[in-house]
């Protein structure tokens, strides 16, 4: 994957739903819920304040997060793998 980010954008890589319950109900595809966490791949350089300062990310590449289950925009590359790419703000929280 070649993609570099702009701005305060973030692209990540959405962890695999999880397919099987507690109880041990195996989930077909269609009832399996949208992750919500994932893993960064790629940041921009961050965001320019007003006074033209740059802030630069809180996220560092390789960290898991916690993010809105309809936050960003999905892509495909022509491998097929599929990313998120989303803004900073759209992030809840750092998984350590």
């Amino acid at each position: 994957m070649n993609i570099q980010p702009l701005g305060d954008r973030i692209v990540v890589k959405p962890l695999e739903a999880v397919e099987v319950t507690k109880g041990g109900i195996v989930l077909p595809d269609n009832a399996k819920e949208k992750p919500q966490e994932g893993k960064v791949v790629a940041v921009g350089k961050g965001k320019v304040k007003d006074d033209g300062k740059l802030v630069a990310p809180e996220v560092k590449v390789g960290e898991v997060i916690l993010y809105g289950k309809y936050s960003g925009t999905e892509i495909t590359t022509k491998e097929g793998e599929e990313y998120l790419i989303m803004r900073e703000d759209d992030i809840f929280a750092i998984l350590r």
